[in-house]
């Protein structure tokens, strides 16, 4: 998971590229980079960190040009080494810059291609560097020197038959343009807008979220359709083709579930509204499972992105909402950090409860999904310590059983608490004296929208395990397991950083000739 930004411009772009990234900031906090370009020259900085530590006054100054992409990650394939920042740099043909929200499901299989048929040379583990590469040889393939919108879609046509899995891209092609791209299912998000310049003339931004656009004053055009790939040149002309067939429409529900921020609007469906749906069926669901007299005296959520679905589920079951957690926003996620002590200790630097909200109440506690377990075993545990009589837990989402492939890291079975286990089973490993799920049906449902009627099915292969896109199998999942569980990150990340620089990178003025 991570978020993704271009922006074509009749001015500097590199404080709209800060500000773009700040809004998606959400997305990830591993890393973030820019990359701008100005007179055929590319000028990058990126490291790992916060968007506001990343760059400082005299990194900004340098970020010259009217057209670059920006990213924010968090490790998913790869490791979480300043090395895999990115964007990521491949200087033939042209000077090629790329940025990736996703994972492919064949990166291993066509790292292999890029060696041994198209001699290309890849320096990290990073699914997204193989990408570029894929890209970058297609574009040669050509064989032309000044490339045309109707070239680059040429290539574009080729990549796509030669990768697989999840992505949304931004990328930039030194001196004609930026390039923008979404994976046929459409499961990783991309939208796009545009804006009136002073001097008259259109200025464009993609991004991974529509908050980017609407937060620095640009009007929402539309989601770029999967399998479509979107050009805007030095000029800032706009062209577009559908450059492969799109498959089976499958968004990531996970995105209405946890990863979008509330203001966005992800392919037509306002993640705001999907969330109170998701609070509503959950109150009907204890209604039907807990009975009217259910015993519950507050509704407390786990910030932030449950609050949305708690306050919902509050008023459909007339109990008191409050909050009752207050929360350290500057300790990062823990559902990602690799071992279990490790997350444990973020939650209570993360977490402090209000004790007036829990003394000698039956508290329902609502979080937006379960993963592995160990955060809600250490809130609840909390909630206890703070007086509460009972800890009921519900989550908004139905239980986390499979890995997850398509970009976000939690890729193996045996790291999921619901893996295997019942309701029950789950309800005593986290202490809580009640626990409800979320049903599937009923998710889906609530993310549904009578304003796209197309779109009724989801990528919702954390919790029924049906993998649409990359031909995923047993075998595939298990060697994922064997590389990137806890163990395995912990091993990986020892490694000292193989970087010139190695801490942070700032490519200033390469020119390509």
């Amino acid at each position: 998971m991570c978020g993704v930004v271009g922006i074509a411009a009749h001015s500097e772009v590199n404080q709209m590229l800060y500000d773009a990234l700040t809004m998606l900031q959400h997305r990830g906090q591993d890393a973030a980079g820019i990359v701008t370009c100005q007179d055929g020259r590319l000028f990058l900085r990126k490291e790992n960190g916060m968007v506001r530590d990343v760059f400082m006054t005299r990194h900004m100054m340098r970020l010259v040009g009217n057209q670059g992409i920006g990213h924010v990650r968090y490790p998913t394939a790869g490791t979480s080494s300043s090395a895999e920042a990115q964007p990521f740099y491949v200087n033939s043909p042209y000077g090629i810059t790329l940025a990736h929200n996703g994972n492919l499901t064949n990166a291993e299989e066509i790292a292999k291609e890029l060696f041994m048929e198209d001699m290309r040379h890849i320096n990290t583990d990073s699914d997204s560097e193989v990408l570029l590469n894929v890209l970058a040889h297609e574009m040669q393939k050509l064989g032309i020197q000044h490339p045309s919108p109707d070239d680059i879609f040429e290539a574009m046509t080729s990549v796509y038959k030669r990768i697989e899995g999840a992505y949304a891209v931004v990328a930039m092609i030194t001196g004609y343009g930026i390039l923008a791209f979404r994976d046929p299912n459409g499961i990783r998000p991309l939208i796009f807008g545009q804006r009136l310049a002073e001097n008259g003339g259109f200025e464009y931004l993609v991004a991974s979220e529509s908050v980017a656009l609407t937060a620095l004053g640009f009007d929402i055009v539309r989601d770029v359709k999967p399998g479509e790939a979107i050009f805007i040149d030095e000029n800032n002309n706009f062209f577009s083709r559908q450059c492969v067939e799109a498959k089976e429409f499958r968004p990531c529900i996970f995105e209405y579930v946890y990863f979008a921020r509330p203001d966005s609007i992800i392919d037509n469906i306002s993640v705001y509204k999907a969330r109170m749906r998701m609070g509503e069926s959950l109150a009907q669901k204890i209604i039907k499972e807990w009975g009217e007299d259910h015993g519950i005296d507050v509704v407390i959520p786990i910030p932030d992105t449950s609050r949305t679905s708690a306050m919902e589920l509050a008023q459909h079951l007339g109990v008191k909402y409050r909050e009752g957690f207050m929360k350290n926003r500057y300790i990062g996620r823990t559902f990602i950090m690799p071992g279990q002590q490790q997350r444990k200790k973020s939650v209570r630097q993360k977490l402090n409860p209000v004790e007036l909200e829990f003394k000698d109440k039956n508290v329902l506690l609502v979080d937006d999904s379960i993963v592995r377990g160990t955060t809600c075993n250490e809130i609840i545990q909390m909630a206890r310590d703070a007086g509460a009589k009972k800890v009921f837990f519900a989550s908004a989402a139905p239980m986390v059983k499979y890995p997850n492939v398509y970009g976000i890291d939690m890729p193996a079975k045996d790291e999921l608490i619901a893996s295997n286990r019942n309701v029950e089973e789950i309800r005593e490993i986290i202490g809580a004296d009640r626990l409800i799920f979320q049903d599937l049906e009923d998710l889906k449902q609530a993310v549904r929208t009578h304003k796209v009627p197309h779109l009724t099915e989801f990528d919702c292969s954390v919790f029924d395990g049906v993998y649409v896109a990359g031909g995923i199998d047993e075998a595939y999942l298990n060697d994922l397991e064997q590389k990137r569980n806890d163990f395995a990150k912990k091993g990986k990340d020892g490694y000292i950083d193989v970087n010139i620089d190695a801490a942070s990178v700032d490519l200033t003025g390469v020119k390509e000739s």
